[in-house]
């Protein structure tokens, strides 16, 4: 009854005081969300020559630009991004390249960051591919190292290209390798491939590198099951991350075992021993130490004529595993076999043919076209 009669009374007060400020005011119109006089210029498209000039000048915008064409899946701009890289083959070669993995939460960007900071001061010019994970379930990649890097964004000296996986690491490690010939004809003689971590990914990385590089922390498990066996085999340097404070006794610990470990496995082709290193990227130090590691190995490999032959055979690896790539996107886009082969997946999927057989009547079908 109470709250009635307030209602009652607070009906009567609006009722008798209409013209005051209870009343809504008419307000104003909504603004255009976009400026009506802003005018939407259409960017001219280059021409191969000015990017293949741009990328030999150096030019970043341009570089970014030519990478963008060559990661693109629009069958134009594969044929532009072909002949870029043709042009600028002659201009490639010069460089080091590392790939750097390792378990996650081993400060792989962290890492990266303080090094590029040595690195630079030495006079290098450097180029970090980083490829991130993407989500399986959206597509979408976070992208997020150029944030994690803060302090060597803004060097000059240093080019950083985040590139999603996209749930095809073979597809991103053909034009990762693309990318790292334009990056060393636009002049940088330094190129981390940073991968999205421990798994499979390190396989076709470790196909476009000079020298392996495994991130480990210490304090996380047995050390000696806390990564494969096969990934421990591809390393040529290992190095124990966050060795500080009450982290350094593990630190060296660890570095300790893994040496010990590495010791078992069958001397590389290479006929480099992997040496175990310990650093702080927070505190910085052990990076020196690190790099002298890096260089050493690559004054090794190039004196006995590894560094040569390792390339060529990634030359002819990659020969192969484009043709491969090839011959796969010409089979799924062939009319003959769109039209057929959601029918081939259901009779798969009812058990009215094995997938052996459909797999044959399709190629045969591809191969009859």
């Amino acid at each position: 009854m109470t709250f009635t009669k307030i209602n009652h009374y607070e009906k009567e007060y609006a009722d008798a005081h209409h013209d005051t400020a209870l009343n809504v005011t008419q307000g104003v119109e909504d603004q255009p969300i976009v400026n009506p006089y802003f005018v939407h210029r259409k960017k001219r498209k280059l021409t191969t020559d000015e990017y293949v000039a741009g990328i030999l000048r150096g030019d970043i915008t341009t570089l970014s630009q030519a990478i963008t064409l060559v990661e693109s899946a629009n069958p134009d701009h594969y044929a532009q991004a072909q002949e870029i890289i043709e042009q600028c083959l002659p201009h490639a070669g010069k460089s080091v390249r590392i790939g750097i993995t390792g378990v996650p939460g081993a400060g792989k960007s962290t890492f990266i960051e303080a090094v590029g900071n040595m690195v630079t001061s030495l006079h290098h010019k450097l180029a970090v591919l980083a490829i991130d994970p993407s989500s399986e379930r959206s597509g979408g990649s976070i992208l997020g190292d150029k944030t994690r890097m803060e302090s060597i964004c803004h060097n000059p000296s240093v080019f950083i290209r985040p590139s999603p996986s996209a749930g095809s690491l073979g597809g991103v490690a053909r034009k990762t390798r693309e990318t790292v010939v334009l990056c060393e004809a636009a002049g940088f003689d330094v190129i981390f491939i940073e991968t999205v971590g421990v798994g499979q990914s390190e396989t076709v990385v470790h196909s476009m590198v000079d020298l392996f590089m495994l991130l480990q922390i210490s304090g996380a498990g047995d050390e000696l099951q806390g990564i494969k066996r096969g990934i421990m085999e591809m390393a040529d340097l290992m190095v124990i991350t966050k060795a500080e404070g009450e982290n350094i006794h593990k630190a060296e610990l660890a570095r300790t075992q893994f040496q010990s470990a590495l010791r078992l496995f069958p001397e590389p082709e290479s006929g480099w021993r992997p040496q175990v290193f310990t650093c702080s990227s927070v505190a910085q130090t052990g990076l020196e130490e690190v790099w002298k590691g890096v260089e050493d190995y690559l004054e090794h490999i190039q004196q006995n004529g590894y560094f040569q032959h390792n390339r060529n055979r990634q030359n002819k690896y990659w020969m192969y595993e484009t043709i491969n790539e090839a011959l796969r996107n010409s089979f799924y886009h062939s009319p003959q076999i769109e039209t057929r082969i959601a029918e081939y997946e259901q009779r798969v999927l009812n058990d009215k043919i094995s997938s052996f057989i459909a797999a044959k009547e399709l190629l045969d079908l591809y191969f009859e076209k």
